[in-house]
Order: structure tokens, then sequence, then C-alpha cells
């Protein structure tokens, strides 16, 4: 599971990224008229995308599990930090509350596709 959600959110970013910087989806620097975004978001976007993607098409389950692990960790720390400075600048880049939501999503969905079930024996 971990392997398609990267796969299918690792997508989704990197074209996030590149609708960024198309002013026809992104005018005013508001994708979609809602998500802030600049050059620097949409980078970050990109990079995201690859690294979901690898972990995406990588071949060992457990290294998937802790590039996807990684990314909740890096987007919860992005989601910390928007939420402490709601609006304007975090990191270099353009925020606004509708993007902490969503990277607060992205955070709790990476966690729970890479963190993994534990299964206790039941007694009969």
């Amino acid at each position: 599971m971990v392997s398609i959600y990267a796969k299918v959110v690792g997508a989704l970013m990197f074209l996030v990224g590149i609708l960024g910087g198309i002013p026809m989806f992104a005018p005013d620097g508001m994708l979609f008229g809602i998500f802030m975004v600049d050059m620097v978001h949409n980078l970050f976007h990109l990079i995201s995308g690859l690294v979901l993607l690898t972990a995406g098409f990588g071949v060992q389950w457990d290294v998937s599990r802790r590039l996807v692990l990684g990314f909740a960790a890096v987007y919860g720390l992005l989601t910390l930090v928007g939420f402490l400075a709601t609006e304007g600048r975090v990191l270099g880049m353009q925020f606004n509350m509708a993007d902490n939501v969503l990277h607060l999503a992205l955070t709790a969905t990476a966690l729970m596709f890479a963190l993994p079930v534990q299964r206790y024996p039941t007694r009969l």
C-alpha cells in the first residue's frame, strides 16, 4: 500500500509543481484560486513529487516506507511552521491556511500508509 500511495501522491505533487508555474492555473500566485504558490513553492512540490515517485517505484518496501516517512516528517514540519505563521512567507515559500490544511492532510495520510499496523495474536 505504501508504494501505491507514493505513486499516486508523487504524481499529483509533481503535477501541482508544474501547474503552479502556469499562469492559467495560478493567476496572481493562487493555484486553482485557493493555494498560494511561488517559484520556490513549485520547486518544493516538484522535488517532493520526485521523491515520492522514487519511493513508489522502488523495489524494496522498507526503502519506500522510509522515504514516505521522511516526506511525512518534512510536511509535518511545514504544517507546524505554517500554522504558526498563518499567512505569508514560510521558509521562503508563500503559504496560506489552505496550504496548511492540505499539508496536514498529506502528513496524516503519509503516516497512515507508511506506519505498519501491528497485529497481536488473539487468544481463543
